[in-house]
């Protein structure tokens, strides 16, 4: 299935049913009167958020939704019936805006979640409704009231609990795969990832949501690269794994780019709580480790980490800092989680074979 995030679609509301102009003629019956029944009422937009949807792709081959127009009144002091709802179906995280994309309209963020977005119009009065001891017989009714028509811009970003980020080639993709059995297109090449990934990773009795997305370059912001459009996705995350390849020359450099990008983007990303750590670390002597470390830690004031999701080094220390900054309990959750030492549990349910690519496979 292709990956679609953000899509423009014209939704209209039904319109109201006219009102009927009607006498009432029977046999025996003098003055009948009017008996015009009134219109119905036009459907509305109504968006559900469905949890089985992952993409708007499906809004690429049908771009107009039109709601049931009201069914118009008819003798006999019969109503019309209501239009039928026009029911939108979106992936859980989209955001509905308007035609500037400037204002949010709905946020959908609950699985089964339903919101009305245009209402359908009011169906006309009938000829009986006018009739009174001054107009017996009224010769006029209402017509339906029109619905409300608009463009709307769908945006999809994804639910997650964590985000990935960094540079091109950092070691996302790989990282994803080794620790979830999401399985993204890992290459030895920038960009191999052209779209998001998400992956569920388990370390102990704890689970949690990964957002992989692809690599930022400098000018990102500016369009350069794949541009920033990609980090929407990592907007619901509670926290940010920044990945930095620890075998090239200036690891400092790396993360004051990716952290600048954020800054540019905006909308609260680079205040997120962050993990660092430095990938790749088996293609280093320990004491070149310990100084990109350094690096790192001058650049961001934080302490960092490292590890190798190809030899599984250090998978857990990472994990386990995750799950602890994701659920908010960093001292009480701590006797629940593995220990440092703990990787041969781990490794209990993760192979550490190398599959045909060179990853660790769970």
């Amino acid at each position: 299935m292709k990956f679609l995030d953000q899509v423009k679609i014209w939704v209209k509301a039904g319109d109201g049913g006219n009102g009927c102009v009607s006498f009432r003629r029977e046999k025996f019956i003098e003055f009948g009167g009017p008996d015009g029944g009134d219109g119905g009422r036009g459907g509305d937009v109504v968006f559900e958020a469905v949890p089985n949807l992952n993409t708007l792709i499906d809004f690429r081959y049908q771009q107009h939704f039109k709601a049931e127009r009201g069914i118009p009144g008819s003798g006999r002091n019969r109503t019309g019936r209501d239009g039928e709802d026009c029911l939108i179906r979106v992936p859980v995280g989209t955001t509905i805006l308007d035609e500037d994309r400037e204002t949010v309209l709905i946020d959908m963020i609950e699985p089964g979640q339903r919101v009305v977005l245009l209402q359908g119009g009011n169906g006309g009065w009938g000829n009986a409704r006018f009739k009174s001891s001054v107009n017996q017989a009224p010769r006029n009714a209402n017509p339906g009231l029109e619905g409300g028509e608009t463009w709307v811009w769908l945006r999809l970003k994804l639910i997650a609990d964590a985000g990935l980020i960094g540079l091109p080639n950092a070691g996302k993709s790989t990282f994803l795969s080794a620790v979830s059995k999401a399985r993204p297109k890992i290459g030895d090449y920038p960009f191999t990832t052209l779209h998001p990934n998400l992956g569920v990773a388990h370390i102990g009795d704890k689970e949690f949501v990964i957002a992989d997305i692809p690599g930022l370059i400098e000018g990102a912001h500016e369009g350069a690269g794949l541009g920033d459009r990609f980090l929407g996705h990592v907007e619901r995350t509670s926290i940010l794994l920044h990945l930095i390849d620890g075998t090239q020359d200036d690891p400092a450099e790396a993360y004051r780019i990716v952290r600048g990008e954020l800054a540019a983007y905006g909308n609260g990303l680079d205040e997120k709580p962050e993990i660092i750590a430095l990938t790749k670390t088996d293609s280093l002597i320990p004491e070149l480790v310990e100084e990109q470390r350094r690096l790192v830690e001058e650049a961001s004031g934080k302490t960092v980490l490292d590890c190798s999701a190809v030899a599984g080094m250090n998978m857990t220390t990472v994990l386990r800092e995750l799950a602890r900054h994701i659920e908010g309990r960093y001292h009480s959750e701590q006797a629940a989680l593995p220990d440092d030492g703990a990787e041969d549990g781990i490794r209990e349910s993760w192979s550490t074979s190398l599959d045909e690519d060179g990853g660790w496979r769970p």
